[in-house]
């Protein structure tokens, strides 16, 4: 379909229940592996979508000839994880955190289709709201927000230090 479908979707169209469903895609999904066959079932939140294994994506581009690797820059990419990990959120919360204007790479995001707006904040001038995108857990490779890594505490600690000391030097000139 070009997309993932709902497991609830495929149980209707099938005639299933849901666990007797997954098995099925989940055997599909063996099958497919042991047969080593050019394409899989990848499970993105509770949705499945059939695709191309990432070791033929350069054959496919050369028959498509409209090649769509995006470059994320390091500017992108960290615009990108704050997205990930406290969304929703406003792009004012994310030049906070980032301490610059950030209007670029947000719009280059939403181009690329990781982030999309996910709906206002009922805040003065109703300010839009940003999310990852499906497209974000297919390209990162991950099935949830819950697979993304979390930090350790003592890495928190040692950013919390940071920022307390680059504060008292601002303070202090």
């Amino acid at each position: 379909m070009g997309e993932s479908v709902e497991l609830s979707k495929i149980a209707a169209a099938i005639e299933q229940d849901e666990p007797t469903t997954r098995g099925i895609i989940s055997d599909m999904m063996t099958a497919y592996e042991k047969q080593n066959r050019g394409i899989r079932i990848i499970e993105l939140d509770h949705s499945f979508q059939l695709c191309t294994k990432k070791e033929y994506y350069d054959y496919l581009i050369r028959i498509a000839r409209q090649p769509k690797r995006y470059v994320l820059t390091d500017v992108m990419l960290e615009t990108l994880s704050i997205i990930a990990y406290r969304q929703p959120v406003t792009k004012l919360e994310i030049e906070k955190i980032r301490g610059v204007k950030s209007d670029h790479a947000v719009n280059k995001l939403v181009e690329y289709g990781l982030v999309e707006e996910v709906g206002r904040m009922d805040a003065p001038g109703r300010p839009i709201l940003f999310g990852t995108t499906e497209e974000f857990l297919r390209r990162f490779s991950v099935q949830s927000l819950d697979d993304l890594p979390s930090l350790a505490p003592e890495q928190i600690e040692h950013f919390k230090e940071e920022a307390e000391d680059e504060a008292k030097l601002k303070l202090d000139i």
